[in-house]
């Protein structure tokens, strides 16, 4: 039987991409400018630093290593020279070039009718777009499914932000193969993006082990925050008697009985243990995750995440 990492109630699956609302890319961005991007100005305040620390290329300065210092930073020349560590500091720069690594495979139409894992990735990369774009950066985009498919240059402006999500909208959902990798989709990060920049990783991270080594590198070189989608009944199996469990990614199907309270409990352990293991991937390559769930309010989930990397900053 397939651990619950893998395996989804094909009663809650949406059967395509045509389960997303049949909206315009014009409409789906106002929607998302009135009922997430204005609540997000009024609860952020306008400081959207909370949520991207931002980063510079001019050096302004030298200093002692201070606990919770980025250890990317530190100037190991002068470190020798002065028998203690100490950290370069830069001007920042505002001007913020972010990338969007974006994980379409099969696993992502799983959710509740309208409301799949893949709106809502494709609502917060909207949102995300149009408050860089709005303050003058630019973005750009890697799609990737059974392997990578497409890659949209970095630019500004609300144009670049309907392209993106035109070409979402777009997407064919894979044919069910084989267990995702993202390893090379973090691979195409790193050798398609060259200056440093703000990389969001947004996937359900439901793939095959082994990716943990290049995320770190992708961290290394470039403020890498991961995004992980999920959804409610992949971690806790309601009682509904006997179900057909279909794997996203394969396509294998199993009738279990849900009505069984050990196999409920069995299910919902494995889970426990993946969602740990994830968590501690997620440290070991040093990058901050938000997590976003089908059914939790959106702008709450980003208020809260962005109360977090101030209090991680400070």
């Amino acid at each position: 039987m397939n651990t619950p990492a893998s395996a989804a109630p094909r009663a809650a699956e949406s059967k395509s991409a045509s389960a997303i609302p049949a909206s315009t890319p014009e409409r789906i961005l106002q929607r998302l400018d009135w009922q997430v991007v204005r609540r997000l100005d009024g609860m952020l305040q306008g400081d959207y630093r909370s949520l991207f620390y931002g980063y510079g290329v001019d050096f302004a300065d030298l200093r002692e290593y201070q606990p919770e210092d980025d250890i990317r930073y530190i100037d190991w020349n002068v470190t020798a020279r002065m028998d203690a560590p100490y950290v370069r500091q830069y001007a920042e720069d505002r001007d913020i070039t972010a990338w969007f690594l974006l994980d379409l495979s099969a696993s992502m139409d799983f959710g509740a009718v309208n409301n799949s894992k893949r709106k809502v990735l494709i609502d917060f990369v909207t949102t995300m777009a149009r408050l860089l774009t709005r303050h003058g950066n630019r973005v750009g985009a890697i799609f990737y499914s059974n392997g990578v498919d497409r890659q949209i240059p970095a630019r500004g402006g609300r144009l670049q932000v309907l392209r993106l999500l035109n070409d979402l909208l777009k997407q064919t959902p894979p044919a069910k193969s084989a267990l995702t990798d993202i390893t090379p989709l973090l691979r195409a990060g790193l050798h398609s993006i060259r200056r440093r920049s703000l990389v969001f990783v947004v996937s359900d991270f439901i793939c095959a082990p082994g990716w943990e080594p290049t995320l770190s590198v992708l961290n290394q070189r470039h403020e890498t925050l991961a995004v992980r989608l999920s959804d409610p009944r992949e971690i806790d199996l309601p009682d509904v008697g006997l179900m057909l469990m279909e794997d996203a990614e394969t396509g294998e199907q199993l009738v279990v009985d849900t009505h069984d309270r050990k196999f409920r409990a069995r299910y919902k352990e494995a889970a426990a243990q993946r969602e740990a293991q994830l968590a501690e991937s997620f440290k070991h390559s040093g990058v901050d995750a938000l997590s976003l769930s089908t059914e939790e309010d959106m702008v709450r989930a980003i208020v809260r995440f962005a109360s977090l990397r101030e209090q991680h900053r400070r």
